[in-house]
């Protein structure tokens, strides 16, 4: 093949990999290892895994340490620094270390039966360093769609992750020493030691302001692609640099990643560096798959099973084990060795190294990578039935889970038509303060433990609970209130907890956050009363203060504004009228009204349009059936009998209309 023909195949193969693993809801890493695995020399033996596509593959690696250098910083550290360097170091260690025993076990009984055991010392360190480590990419995107981060375990795990991703870089520098004699690997350590710590000092204390300095002159130029060049120019050369020094590519990245993370530009990287860590990682992960040989995966099934079984029952028991030690509650250590139980994408890294310095034998290879990728396949199946598994072996769980929802329960119990605020946030604790001062009373949960405390010990009415699930939000008393807020802007939480809603309390109204109208019709057909998005409330502000600093009146201002809301919010659109409203003389000002259609309604099976409201100076604001389902209004909907309309207009063209849709 040519070049040419070559980056074709592996683009048309990682496309379709990837759109596969989309498709089944997988990560796209799998897809990578599978392509791999069908274009090798050992399958379809449309490519071979050249010099050259190894090299431009390990760049992969190169940003992955990068992006890892980015995560890597002070704040983060003494925040999870209990899960970082208490539980992440004691399973790491102690991964390696029973792997190291392990295989000095089965040396000796090996030798009893007078046979010989193939795999030394040195191969069985490195195949525990790359069994210790989990997939951070699953994992964390796992517990981000269940909305697990901020909870308990998901602290511990990304403390744990954390530390496995750290416990890379003196791996890095270990595995290649060990390819040598006693006194030359000793040897070889301290050297390798002295200059990394020689190295990492110099860039550490006068790289930091250096990196600032240059990132900022860079800056200054105001050109992206002047940014983007630089960005690689920092990574591969600094990469470069440790290489040179006898140590690592991955290393030099990683260090360049934490100079980065302490300027004021590491969001700007983080975006503009992501292509290329996802791309050439995904190349890395296809040489990966191509190593897999499936012959003597047919020939030794039992052993492949063997080594994917045992490695996640030991590392769930080790890892719960070691953080119920660390005074965790049994429920939260028996998910976080769940959680963790997988193997990751560094470990890939550390067994190709290993294998490249011959560390391993040949036969080893292809079970152990494939082991690897059945344990990553099996995670996202051990996190869906973590609570049943959690509630089969612990039955404190249960008991600690129904406290919490006693809790929540104990503070809602005298709540009677209040606001469950979902989120305690910024957003929340000011939706909060404007409610005490209207007198309203309100619940708020909140994944944040520590939040939750303060909140709670400044006396403010905020509960840890989980607002998607049920549970939660029926202890907070949902069949009672009077609305439900969500006040973080995360779709797919909205629309579970839309989803609740709908099927618990279909009568309450729901408003979301969200960061722009992008999913507007989604959350309204899931049932949103209204969508509040923050770029737009964000213009309208913006476009005031701008009207109001050229001169514009303020009352003009404030009339400009309040037009373009109402166009874009149905229900500021006018209000409900009562006899204490301080506006009851102004008899042209915009009304809400509610009209709820009869069963036998002359209407039903009408399109909204045909009705010709607007002809009366009125405007639908929002539809409900019956069943309480909140209905997008356009012109095409149907009439049901028993809808509720709520309509805007004036209080004679109110009148009318309801005469309209009442009488006929």
């Amino acid at each position: 093949m040519t070049s040419l023909d070559l980056a074709l195949l592996y683009l048309v193969a990682a496309v379709l990999g990837v759109v596969v693993c989309r498709s089944l809801k997988l990560p796209p890493m799998l897809g990578y290892l599978a392509v791999g695995v069908l274009i090798g020399p050992n399958a379809l033996a449309f490519a071979h895994d050249s010099a050259g596509i190894q090299y431009l593959a390990e760049f992969g690696v190169v940003f992955l340490m990068f992006a890892i250098g980015l995560e890597f910083n002070l704040p983060k550290l003494r925040a999870l620094k209990t899960a970082v360097f208490g539980l992440g170091l004691a399973q790491v260690v102690l991964t390696v270390g029973g792997a190291v025993l392990g295989n000095a076990l089965l040396v000796t009984g090996f030798a009893a039966l007078g046979r010989a055991w193939d795999l030394n010392w040195e191969g069985a360190l490195v195949l525990g360093a790359a069994m210790a480590m989990s997939s951070t990419a699953i994992v964390v995107k796992l517990m981000a769609e269940r909305l697990e981060l901020e909870s308990p375990h998901g602290k511990l795990v990304m403390g744990v992750l954390l530390f496995q991703d750290l416990a890379v870089v003196p791996l890095l520098v270990l595995i290649p020493a060990l390819n040598s004699s006693g006194g030359e690997m000793a040897e070889a350590l301290a050297w390798a030691g002295l200059k990394a710590a020689v190295l990492l000092t110099l860039l550490l204390y006068g790289g930091q302001k250096l990196m600032r300095w240059w990132l900022t002159l860079v800056a200054r130029r105001k050109s992206d692609e002047l940014f983007m060049l630089n960005l690689l120019l920092v990574t591969l050369g600094l990469a470069w640099m440790t290489e040179h020094a006898g140590l690592s590519l991955a290393l030099g990245a990683f260090v360049a990643g934490m100079l980065i993370a302490e300027t004021e530009y590491k969001h700007q990287v983080e975006t503009d560096i992501r292509p290329f860590h996802d791309v050439l990682l995904g190349l890395f992960f296809i040489t990966i798959g191509m190593k897999l040989d499936w012959h003597p995966l047919v020939d030794h099934w039992w052993l492949v099973i063997l080594l994917t079984v045992m490695p996640i029952v030991a590392k769930f028991a080790l890892i719960a084990g070691l953080a119920r030690l660390f005074r965790s509650p049994p429920g939260v250590a028996l998910r976080t060795g769940l959680y963790l139980a997988q193997a990751g994408e560094f470990g890939f890294v550390l067994l190709t190294l290993g294998a490249q310095q011959r560390l391993i034998a040949e036969q080893w290879v292809s079970p152990v990578l494939a082991s690897m990728v059945m344990s990553m396949l099996a995670t996202p199946l051990l996190v869906m039935y973590s609570n049943r598994i959690v509630m089969k072996l612990s039955s404190s769980d249960w008991l600690m889970q129904s406290v919490q929802l006693t809790t929540i329960a104990k503070k809602s119990i005298k709540s009677e038509a209040h606001v469950i605020i979902c989120g305690y946030g910024r957003s929340g604790q000011n939706l909060a303060r404007l409610l005490e001062g209207e007198h309203i009373p309100y619940m708020a949960l909140d994944l944040d433990p520590d939040r939750v405390r303060q909140a709670a010990a400044a006396g403010q009415s905020v509960v840890f609970g989980d607002a998607a699930k049920v549970q939660s939000l029926m202890a907070a008393g949902l069949a009672r209130a009077s609305a439900v807020v969500v006040t973080y802007h995360d779709t797919p939480s909205a629309l579970k907890i839309l989803n609740l809603v709908q099927t618990h309390a279909p009568r309450v109204p729901v408003v979301v956050r969200t960061i722009d109208d992008g999913d507007l019709e989604k959350l309204k057909g899931a049932g949103a009363t209204e969508v509040v998005p923050e770029a737009i409330e964000g213009s309208l502000m913006l476009a005031s203060h701008a009207l109001a600093l050229v001169g514009v009146p303020m009352r003009r201002v404030i009339r400009i504004t309040r037009d373009a809301r109402d166009k874009r919010y149905g229900l500021l659109r006018g209000y409900f009228h009562g006899a204490d409203d301080d506006t009851a003389d102004e008899v042209e000002q915009a009304r809400l009204s509610s009209v709820t259609l009869p069963t036998a309604s002359a209407h039903a099976g009408e399109l909204l349009d045909d009705l010709a409201l607007h002809a009366l100076g009125v405007a639908v604001v929002s539809l409900r059936r019956a069943s309480g389902k909140g209905v997008f209004v356009e012109s095409s909907t149907v009439l049901a009998g028993g809808d509720t309309l709520v309509i805007s207009g004036t209080p004679a063209a109110l009148a009318l209309a309801e005469k309209k849709l009442l009488v006929g």
